[in-house]
């Protein structure tokens, strides 16, 4: 298994739609108003995927417990808009603006940008498996005692993806998985 290069994902990206919309250059400057941005685009061996403006923030307002097998969606208000706040010591879904159509023999992990993790929020998503599609669900832990605030349509993570030297017996879409195709945030599933 191998790590893959910028070229490599270029290439996926452009001739296969591996990623939708794709920015073949690394983003860091608004050139309509010369604004600072969390940066997001192709970088040296990944891409740095940026967050659409649609959260679900975490609150306790309900009282619900968090069940995985009987998710409760009253545990998230929705915000939709260009920053959300996330509550001290809490959490916040989001989705990538990008969607993403992984290819048979390529396994893609998420990692947090070292912006936001020196402010105390920690990106955790799960591994994109071989042949899943759709938009990145993105979960945001604000490990702080203080508001911290993510900005929509910048960079917030980045994609690895390794390449296999083979094909695997049975992809995510041979099993039907249950986040196939996903569009928008969305919520655990049983």
């Amino acid at each position: 298994m191998s790590i893959k290069s910028d070229n490599w994902i270029k290439k996926m990206s452009l001739e296969n739609d591996m990623i939708s919309p794709f920015q073949p250059i690394q983003i860091k400057i608004n050139e309509e108003n010369d604004e600072k941005l969390i940066s997001y685009g192709l970088s040296s061996y990944g891409y740095d995927v940026r967050c659409a403006n649609e959260f679900k923030v975490f609150t306790n307002i309900h009282s619900a417990t968090v069940d995985p097998k009987k998710f409760d969606s009253s545990s998230f208000i929705d915000v939709v808009q260009d920053e959300c706040v996330i509550p001290p010591n809490s959490f916040a879904l989001a989705r990538t603006i990008e969607y993403f159509k992984i290819p048979r023999d390529v396994l893609t992990i998420c990692l947090g940008k070292s912006t936001y993790a020196r402010c105390g929020i920690i990106v955790n998503v799960t591994p994109l498996e071989p042949e899943w599609e759709g938009h990145v669900t993105l979960e945001f832990s604000n490990t702080t005692s203080l508001p911290a605030k993510i900005y929509a349509n910048e960079g917030v993570a980045q994609m690895l993806f390794f390449q296999s030297d083979e094909i695997c017996e049975t992809s995510y879409k041979d099993r039907d998985g249950k986040y196939q195709g996903q569009k928008g945030v969305t919520l655990p599933k049983a």
